[in-house]
């Protein structure tokens, strides 16, 4: 009778066992207006394990906890769907975060950035996976928030654009003032805000740096025989408008290069005080797109012969939207229309950054009122936090 090796009797339950466990990771949150803050937590969050979920709430929940938001749930599943770290959406995730919910998509812990987030009450929305030891968190990313977005779209929209009710436009100033902090955009105006009190919504303008940039890219090459698709544009607070774009121009080749034009050239061509992110900000959000393999930084206007050699493009892609002339009013596309390389495309949905404005106009009020609320609670909190820090230390 031979005798077995210790490994063949082990049974397919213990052999099972020795395989590295996955582990799975559960974020949640509103993800209004979603930009590359969102995006940079929820890379940090799939470097703590191999599978990520991501809990999306509903418009309902937002707007009971926060006020209302200013992408519908539908849009924001599709943007956090588009995410390249992302695995799985969540729709409709309960605003508390609960063991239960954990469980049900088992999950070993959940994650979140370093601020505090709490209910309408002031309860903190993750007091229940932290006391069971089922939380980390991530480092939030400084000079962007959703809050300051909407707050850079109304000085914005005070700035240029006519509003009839002057008495409503001389109240909200000092509110804007207050809400908007330093966070502006390169090209913003030149009169000075008050910057804003809180440590989280008030924010300064973001600059990105060659390690962010490093973290959000694959540094992928196109392989032998890919087909090269370039695209070009603003990209101005990422959107739907955006993302459906892109989908449709991955789709007519293997590699896609998005050309980012710089703020002064989006300003001479969008005018008003365009962009309302700057191009370090507009890189983030484009790169951290699944669908977008390279990004040139600060893109000619006009797409040159030197331009489609050197990256060797195949298809040059545009959207439905009117091509602005370039500055010596040449048209920007005629090398790839020589070419016989040029196609336009529709995305399918009529949202641009303009509409995303408009809607800001249309509830300026609540979205002053939101911003307002967010910041009051924020700098009571935090005030606390200093306080217990204080009491700690004595």
């Amino acid at each position: 009778m031979s005798v077995k090796r210790q490994s063949e009797m082990a049974s397919p339950v213990d052999q099972q066992n020795k395989k590295k466990k996955q582990v799975r990771v559960w974020v949640d949150g509103c993800f209004d207006m979603v930009h590359f803050g969102h995006a940079n937590a929820i890379r940090q969050a799939k470097q703590m394990g191999d599978y990520l979920i991501v809990g999306v709430h509903s418009d309902e929940e937002v707007a009971k906890h926060k006020g209302p938001p200013v992408f519908t749930d539908k849009e924001r599943y599709e943007m956090v769907r588009a995410i390249k770290w992302v695995d799985e959406v969540v729709e409709d995730a309960p605003y508390v975060t609960t063991l239960e919910t954990l469980d049900k998509y088992n999950c070993d812990f959940c994650v979140h950035g370093d601020d505090i987030t709490t209910t309408a009450d002031g309860t903190d929305t993750y007091h229940l996976v932290k006391k069971a030891g089922k939380y980390k968190e991530c480092k939030r990313t400084e000079g962007v928030s959703t809050t300051d977005l909407v707050g850079r779209m109304l000085l914005l929209t005070r700035s240029h654009h006519q509003i009839e009710d002057k008495e409503m436009d001389k109240q909200s100033v000092g509110a804007i003032g207050q809400l908007v902090g330093s966070g502006r955009s390169s090209l913003m105006s030149n009169r000075q805000a008050p910057s804003a009190s809180s440590p989280w919504t008030g924010v300064s303008q973001f600059l990105a740096t060659s390690k962010k940039i490093i973290q959000f890219s694959e540094g992928k090459e196109p392989k032998q025989g890919d087909r090269i698709v370039y695209v070009a544009g603003a990209f101005d607070c990422f959107h739907l408008g955006h993302l459906e774009f892109l989908k449709k121009a991955h789709k007519e080749g293997d590699f896609l290069i998005v050309g980012l034009h710089t703020d002064v050239v989006v300003n001479r061509y969008k005018g008003s005080n365009y962009p309302i992110m700057n191009l370090n900000e507009r890189l983030l959000s484009v790169l951290a797109c699944r669908y977008v393999s390279e990004v040139v930084i600060g893109a000619p206007y006009a797409v040159t012969a030197d331009l489609m050699d050197h990256f060797k493009v195949d298809i040059v892609i545009h959207g439905m939207t009117p091509i602005q002339p370039d500055e010596d009013g040449s048209d920007a596309y005629a090398e790839p229309k020589k070419r016989d390389k040029f196609k336009t495309v529709n995305s399918g949905t009529d949202l641009t950054t303009h509409t995303m404005l408009e809607r800001i106009i249309a509830h300026r009020l609540q979205y002053e009122a939101r911003n307002k609320k967010k910041e009051a609670k924020e700098a009571k909190i935090f005030q606390a936090m200093k306080e217990k820090e204080v009491y700690e230390v004595e």
